[in-house]
């Protein structure tokens, strides 16, 4: 067994803190989750969304997303809309409001995300970017990447 610091799970679990901490306290001001955020990233980048394509895109369980965005939605950021084809299928964008919201905590984001690539410099921040996407394409055993982008 590898020794605790040298657990690839866990210099990635403590990767993502770290670079959390840079982000939480912006998103907190602005009261938002990080999963809202996440939420909101997604959908301005890509548009209106089905939800089971937003819950894929954006890493988020479905029974959790069904609560994220009632609480999106009760704070006017996300629209949801039912499919005039096929009633089952419920669509989901950002408001105006949730635009408006993005482009705030975005130009504030990319405060800190210079701070990150100062202290990292660019060709590593860049080098490390290349080897997490390559996580995408590593197999996983069965029923582990149930959830995984396709």
């Amino acid at each position: 067994m590898r020794k605790f610091d040298q657990s690839l799970p866990m210099a990635l679990l403590r990767a993502r803190e770290l670079t959390m901490s840079y982000f939480r306290p912006l998103l907190n001001a602005h009261g938002l989750t990080e999963q809202q955020w996440r939420v909101i990233r997604v959908l301005q980048e890509y548009g209106e969304l089905e939800f089971r394509d937003l819950s894929r895109v954006a890493w988020i369980q479905p029974a959790s997303l069904t609560g994220i965005l009632t609480r999106l939605e009760r704070a006017a950021l996300v629209r949801r809309t039912r499919s005039r084809s096929d009633q089952r299928r419920l669509h989901l964008s950002l408001s105006r409001a949730g635009l408006r919201r993005f482009e705030t905590v975005s130009v504030e984001a990319e405060k800190r995300y210079g701070q990150i690539e100062r202290q990292l410099g660019r060709s590593r921040l860049t080098s490390l970017m290349k080897i997490l996407r390559d996580f995408d394409r590593l197999e996983t055993t069965e029923g582990a990447g149930s959830h995984r982008r396709r």
